[in-house]
Parts: C-alpha cells; structure tokens; sequence
C-alpha cells in the first residue's frame, strides 16, 4: 500500500478518520491527497495532517491508482459524473462509503467499467473502533481487494460479503449498530440515577461496563450466550433482570428492529438510485 496514490474526495469525519488512522499505521503522508470545496478544512487537514489539498476533483485524481468517495449519498451522483470522466481515464480503485448508493448506480455514474468497491463504516471508526463491511464489484483485483481492506482496517475491523445485497444486513448490524448500545446504555444510566446514584456515578459505572461487556466478548472464545449464562446465577439479581427482559421479549424486538433497519436500507438504495 506504501506507493499507492491515495485521493479523498470529500474531507469530513469519516475521511479524517481514515487518514489518521493511514497515518498512524505509518503511511506516507506525501501519497495522500485530499479534494473539498471547504477551504477552512482543507487548512485544517494539512496542518494537522501533513496531507495534500485541492479544491478541484478532478485535479485531485490525475495520479491517483486509490480514490476514495467520501461525500454524502445525497450529493455522490453529482460528484461522481463530475468525476466520470477522468476516472475514465485515471482507471484507479475506487472506494465508496456512501451509505445505500448501490454498485450499479454508481458505476453507471461513473461513466461504466471501474473498480468499484463499496464499504459501510460506522461512527466507531473516528476513534480506530469501527467495523465495516466490504463488497467489491466485479473487475476488482485481489491486490485491490487487499488495498482497500488496507484502507478501511486501519480505522477498525473489516468484513467482506460476497452479495451486494447483504450490505443492507450490514448496514442493520454494524452501521447503525452503535445507536442501539448508546440507546441501551442510555436506558441504564437514568434507570440507575432513579436508583439513588448521582449521574456522573450512573454514567460511568453504565460505560465501563458496557465497555468491559465488549471487551470479553470480543476477547474470549466463548460465544455471548455462554458468557451471559457464565455471569448469570441460579436465584440471583442477574436471573432476575434477564427473565424481566426475556418476558418482555427483548429478543423479538431487537430482530425486529433489525430488520426494519434492513429493510429501509434497501428502501433508501433505491430512492438514492433513482435521485
């Protein structure tokens, strides 16, 4: 990955994210180029970074083999047709982590052949704990492959999946993932001030735990039922809590939950397609 040409098209937090994350894994700083409209934040991710800049898309990618678009689904049509072109002509790797923009709309976008691989990161990659799930399009080399799990692992761990259409599974676990723990966590937190605990007792008591939970989890080789049945005494206050959430059927809400996320993850990849 060293001699690769990498551009950003879009500088925002994701982008960020992956560049700090490039960095700190020890890629040339030279080999990075990043294109925004924003120049205050383009200032900003030189500065801080070491990075280029440049303000102008195509520009941007004339000696790129990796170009990563990094913009907002709602904006990616525009961009990518800007784009098509000298992407064209350039012929790199491209990378998207534009939530729900299916391959097909985006190739087509793009002018036609190109490498194409599509990626679903969530919010836990700003701090290096994200997880993403990969799908390359047909035309992507292994080294490509390689390259851009390259790029995608230096903010967290990655998945692949084979068929496009389990993005949207990917999208319901993983990419919206972290906003059903913050909702849990959310929901123990003020059950344990309404016990007595002052908040800032409350908030991190609830945190480490639900840190410490994940850690075990992704530690051990126990699977989460056993180690949920490891903490769980016959008769004592853990049985008690879990038969309250079993009787209320907190599984059966969280697969439907689940697969409302799914199902408007396709929902959105077609209204997005279609814009």
């Amino acid at each position: 990955m060293s001699n690769n040409n990498i551009t950003f098209i879009g500088g925002g937090n994701m982008a960020t994210s992956l560049i700090n994350g490039l960095i700190a894994d020890g890629y040339e700083k030279q080999r990075i180029t990043v294109s925004d409209p924003d120049a205050e934040k383009l200032a900003q991710l030189a500065a801080r970074c070491g990075v280029h800049t440049q303000s102008d898309n195509n520009s941007a990618i004339s000696n790129a083999e990796v170009v990563v678009l990094a913009v907002k689904p709602q904006v990616l049509k525009s961009v990518a047709q800007d784009l098509a072109a000298a992407i064209q002509q350039v012929k790199p790797l491209v990378i998207s982590i534009a939530a729900g923009v299916k391959e097909s709309s985006l190739r087509n976008w793009l002018g036609g052949e190109v490498a194409l691989v599509r990626s679903m990161p969530n919010t836990p990659a700003m701090i290096q704990s994200g997880a993403t799930g990969l799908h390359a399009g047909p035309g992507v080399s292994e080294a490509q492959r390689n390259q851009a799990e390259s790029i995608l692992r230096a903010v967290g761990v990655t998945r692949w999946v084979e068929e496009e259409s389990m993005m949207d599974a990917v999208t319901a676990v993983s990419g919206s993932g972290p906003a059903y723990f913050f909702l849990i966590m959310e929901a123990i937190e003020s059950s344990a001030r309404q016990m007595g605990l002052d908040e800032d007792t409350a908030r991190l008591l609830t945190l480490q735990t639900a840190l410490g939970a994940a850690r075990m989890a992704l530690e051990s080789s126990d699977s989460p039922a056993v180690l949920r049945q490891k903490v769980t005494s016959p008769g004592g206050t853990t049985e008690r809590a879990l038969d309250i959430l079993e009787e209320g059927k907190i599984r059966t809400l969280i697969d439907m939950a689940l697969h409302g996320a799914q199902e408007r993850s396709v929902e959105l990849s077609e209204m997005l397609g279609e814009q």
